[in-house]
């Protein structure tokens, strides 16, 4: 296995509630593996992972107080073809560990979320129960990350944060865990709270599409 990529000491770092420097700075990292770039956002700070150089970055002007979030810097991190993820709110945990409470899935390779899933992350790993599924992946800068979602008949008050609960069971105590979550999706973001999880950050992931290579000298 080669090195972590740096953005991971930041996730980990923010976990611990160590936080870059409120300066409104853009700090430009290497791209992330399997062809996809992020821009992600802390308080006061943003870090941007991207094959272009830091000069053709800091020409965009962004900066660590939203702007590194903004459509038109997406656009331009992008290219004109690339895909554009959502915005999510970036939340944190700790693994409870112990007994697992939920057992692997061996049906669920074609549910939407697995896909989804799979396309980001890698050693996925799918478990649940009636009440809905939890992926289990190397996500974003290798980081661990969760996400869950309730079959259609389980919508109900309740479903979601004891499936969550019992979701933490599959991480090792004090193992910190991740989660990428719609801030439109109150719902889902009210059980995430409710069940331990912290807000860190925003953070949008991309897979660019650029019409000539982009330079590696910085």
């Amino acid at each position: 296995m080669g090195e972590p990529h740096p953005l991971l000491t930041f996730f980990l770092d923010a976990a611990d509630g160590r936080f870059p420097r409120v300066d409104g700075r853009v700090t430009v990292l290497p791209p992330l593996p399997a062809g996809l770039e992020c821009s992600v956002a802390f308080t006061g700070h943003a870090v941007v992972a991207t094959a272009l150089t830091d000069r053709a970055v800091h020409d965009r002007k962004p900066d660590g107080f939203g702007a590194s979030l903004s459509p038109d810097f997406l656009r331009y991190l992008a290219g004109p073809n690339g895909w554009i993820g959502v915005t999510d709110a970036t939340l944190t945990a700790r693994g409870t560990g112990g007994s697992p409470r939920l057992q692997p899935l061996t049906d669920a390779d074609d549910h939407p979320r697995v896909r989804h899933a799979r396309e980001l992350r890698s050693n996925v790993t799918i478990h649940g129960d009636e009440r809905g599924l939890v992926t289990l992946a190397d996500g974003l800068a290798g980081r661990r990350e969760l996400s869950i979602e309730l079959h259609s008949h389980n919508d109900s008050r309740g479903h979601g944060r004891s499936l969550l609960t019992d979701a933490l069971s599959l991480v090792p105590e004090g193992e910190p865990v991740f989660a990428a979550v719609a801030p439109g999706n109150a719902r889902s973001l009210r059980a995430f709270l409710a069940c331990g999880f912290t807000p860190v950050g925003s953070e949008v992931v991309l897979r660019p599409q650029r019409e000539r290579p982009a330079a590696t000298l910085r």
